[in-house]
């Protein structure tokens, strides 16, 4: 059963309220982004011999035999593929160190499992909160399990000096390094009239700008569009092969990467918790030794004899 957050008195506030998965971003993150923004952000459909149609969009390193396997419909009976589609595929992958994002700084990692880190989502931890102030009040006004000392009121309200003692729950990720990632997407058709179709969305999207933004998994990045767009077709050759048109889009996406992947013998995600209080120990002696911190009853007697 799916937590109750009415209480708040948000409106709406059970569909709001939720958690994301937050991993470190990666190569394959990146890639997914832009993939997910041609095939459901552009959502390019066009006219086809059997009607109005959604044009598919092919990952180009992806095996042959898996493209054919996992859809049948992109390839024909003689493993031709059909036309319309996109293909897309990363060309080059540049560190350069001009493009630094918002970290200029080069920070070098110490040995061993810590790492350089930055705070990526807080949390308070609710339990661990209320034991604390639970325990303080005990201490206070008496234990809750013996209502005859104290109040014996769970979660009674504490001062001000002490609501300050909150348990935080801190995820840290790695420092991203940035990077430029190029992208070669490529748009084949039959006829002109699917072209235009088909290519105009990648000119107006963006408007009198070139820049688009890209997410996935909670990481956003933001990409750019080439002004030149080289177009080429076979209709010169007056071959035997069937005529095509093709447009070429080349893309750049300003990325960032975390960590070092399967191969980083150091946690992806770390977790830590914040100090709430420092207590020393204290020495006490067999005789004259008066506890001074606890209260006194109205009489002005503590619990120690002197």
């Amino acid at each position: 059963m799916p937590p109750d957050y009415s209480f708040t008195e948000v409106q709406g506030a059970n569909g709001i309220i939720k958690e994301i998965e937050f991993m470190p971003s990666t190569l394959e993150v990146i890639d997914r982004a832009l993939y997910r923004f041609a095939e459901e952000d552009l959502n390019i459909h066009v006219n086809s011999n059997k009607g109005w149609k959604k044009v598919p969009i092919i990952w180009v390193s992806a095996e042959r035999a898996y493209q054919i396997k996992n859809d049948q419909n992109l390839r024909d009976s003689q493993g031709a593929l059909k036309l319309p589609l996109i293909t897309i595929e990363r060309t080059s992958v540049e560190k350069d160190p001009s493009f630094k994002g918002g970290f200029q700084a080069h920070v070098p990692n110490s040995e061993g499992v810590r790492r350089i880190t930055l705070p990526a989502a807080k949390v308070i931890k609710h339990d661990k909160t209320s034991n604390f102030q639970n325990a303080w009040s005990a201490r206070q006004y008496g234990d809750p399990s013996n209502p005859q000392v104290g109040h014996g009121q769970i979660n009674f309200p504490t001062d001000k000096a002490n609501q300050s003692r909150v348990v935080i729950q801190t995820k840290y990720l790695p420092v991203p390094v940035y990077v430029k990632v190029m992208y070669s997407l490529k748009i084949r058709t039959e006829y002109v009239q699917q072209m235009n179709d088909v290519f105009q969305p990648f000119i107006t999207r963006t408007g009198q700008m070139n820049s688009f933004f890209i997410s996935h998994e909670g990481h956003r990045y933001e990409g750019f569009i080439e002004g030149s767009f080289g177009q080429t077709n076979n209709i010169a050759e007056l071959g035997e092969d069937e005529k095509s048109y093709e447009t070429n889009i080349e893309l750049k996406i300003l990325g960032y990467l975390m960590g070092e992947g399967p191969n980083d013998e150091r946690p992806k995600v770390s977790i830590e918790e914040n100090v709430v209080e420092v207590k020393m120990p204290r020495e006490r002696v067999i005789v004259g030794d008066i506890n001074t911190f606890l209260k006194k009853n109205d009489e002005g007697k503590g619990f120690y004899r002197e």
